[in-house]
């Protein structure tokens, strides 16, 4: 038997099922492109409004992946709408084709035992999300 090392993390069932439960590397691969999401992230937290950002693959019809960004924001402010963000990525110099297409608001992100937020459930809340769309 060989393997393919894709940078996935997975489980195997007893029937020799693999689920595919997180990424090893924290890469948005849009259309053949691996996007950084801390490098997204970064961004997102320079806007004022933002108090804590987790960027995370969706699906993506034509690109297979795109960007996703949950934020939490900071107390009695508003969320940025896409127009704001795509502004603040602009005059920052990041690239198009790194932008969030997507923006969603979060009072909390689901946690590890050690306050680590648990991208691959933030994920799954995403996916779900555009499966009812």
């Amino acid at each position: 038997m060989s393997w393919y090392h894709t940078g996935d993390i997975g489980v195997l069932d007893e029937d020799g099922y693999l689920t595919i439960t997180d990424r090893k590397a924290d890469f948005i691969i849009r259309g053949g492109e691996n996007i950084s999401a801390l490098e997204v992230e970064e961004v997102l937290l320079t806007l004022p409004s933002v108090a804590e950002a987790a960027v995370v693959s969706a699906p993506d019809e034509r690109l297979g992946e795109h960007a996703a960004a949950v934020l939490r924001l900071h107390a009695g402010h508003t969320m940025p709408t896409l127009g704001d963000m795509q502004t603040h990525f602009a005059q920052a110099g990041v690239a198009k084709q790194k932008w969030p297409e997507e923006l969603h608001e979060v009072t909390d992100f689901p946690r590890t035992a050690s306050g680590k937020i648990q991208k691959f459930l933030v994920r799954k809340d995403i996916a779900a999300r555009i499966g009812r769309e």
